[in-house]
């Protein structure tokens, strides 16, 4: 999808097995930007993605030998899995921010920490970080292409967006909690205050997310509000849950996925160790 003359948004699907014979399908968006002097992309989807991330660009009349960046907004599988094989194609640098740089470069740290189902399929191999980048730090990969680093933590510790003041695009990678969908983080009251960070952001044309379609900007500050009162009903939800006794993290998870009306595929590890930050957060005024 063109989002302007120089930024593209790939879509990738891929499905995880919760259980034997029940697959949750998802997918993710990478970007690429094209500018005077290379090729930009930011994330590179689950393993396999390279393949058409790479043919987009000679689609485009560009080689690959042209990337000059990959830019991972965090270190998730949809995120880094054809990270590796794009650059033994392109010999591209890769950026992230520090907190994500260990399981970017350790993907079996990373699965005894955070154990995904199909989590082998979805990231094929490790891959080495060349650069960190810092929150209010400017990447400038050539002239008249800037992309300002936004450290949004909650979805991981080094969750990254980046603001293209040229291209008037804000990417948000994980940051955008979405109504309905399941609610996947680490840290609640940061995710929330991610979101309310990304609202001062007012020149962007467009809002970008790896799990949500492409928002105009004029439908942007609706969207990120629209993902803060969604924090804020798991929250109501999970405390009214909590108010009726104390319940195991997987009980928690059932109860309040159906109270929220989240699909089946909800209740699992991952969605329960999001609720459980809420639990945490019992009282914290920002979740309120």
């Amino acid at each position: 999808m063109n989002i302007t003359p120089n930024v593209h948004a790939l879509k990738h699907g891929f499905s995880i097995p919760l259980a034997p014979g029940l697959n949750l399908p998802r997918f993710v968006y990478s970007f690429v930007i094209f500018g005077e002097e290379g090729v930009y992309l930011i994330d590179s989807g689950v393993a396999g993605a390279q393949k058409p991330i790479l043919e987009f660009i000679r689609e485009h009349g560009r080689s690959p030998g042209e990337v000059k960046l990959l830019l991972l907004t965090h270190s998730h599988a949809d995120h880094i899995g054809g990270a590796a094989a794009i650059r033994e194609e392109t010999g591209c640098r890769i950026s992230a921010h520090p907190a994500e740089k260990g399981w970017i470069e350790d993907i079996d740290e990373q699965f005894s920490r955070r154990p995904v189902p199909g989590f082998k399929t979805l990231v094929a191999r490790p891959v080495a970080v060349d650069a960190v980048v810092a929150d209010g730090e400017t990447i400038e990969p050539e002239p008249g292409l800037s992309l300002r680093v936004i450290h949004t933590p909650g979805h991981s510790r080094g969750s990254i967006s980046l603001f293209s003041r040229e291209e008037r695009v804000l990417i948000c990678g994980d940051a955008l909690a979405l109504p309905g969908d399941l609610p996947i983080y680490e840290d609640a009251p940061a995710a929330l205050n991610s979101l309310i960070e990304l609202k001062k952001v007012r020149d962007a044309d467009w809002l970008l997310s790896s799990w949500a379609e492409p928002v105009p900007g004029s439908r942007a500050e609706a969207e990120l509000e629209r993902g803060i009162g969604y924090l804020k009903a798991i929250h109501r939800c999970v405390r009214e849950i909590e108010n009726a006794g104390e319940l195991a993290p997987m009980d928690l998870c059932r109860r309040a996925a159906e109270a929220l009306g989240l699909p089946p595929a909800a209740v699992n590890p991952l969605v329960a160790a999001s609720l459980q930050s809420h639990v945490a957060n019992r009282d914290n005024p920002l979740l309120l």
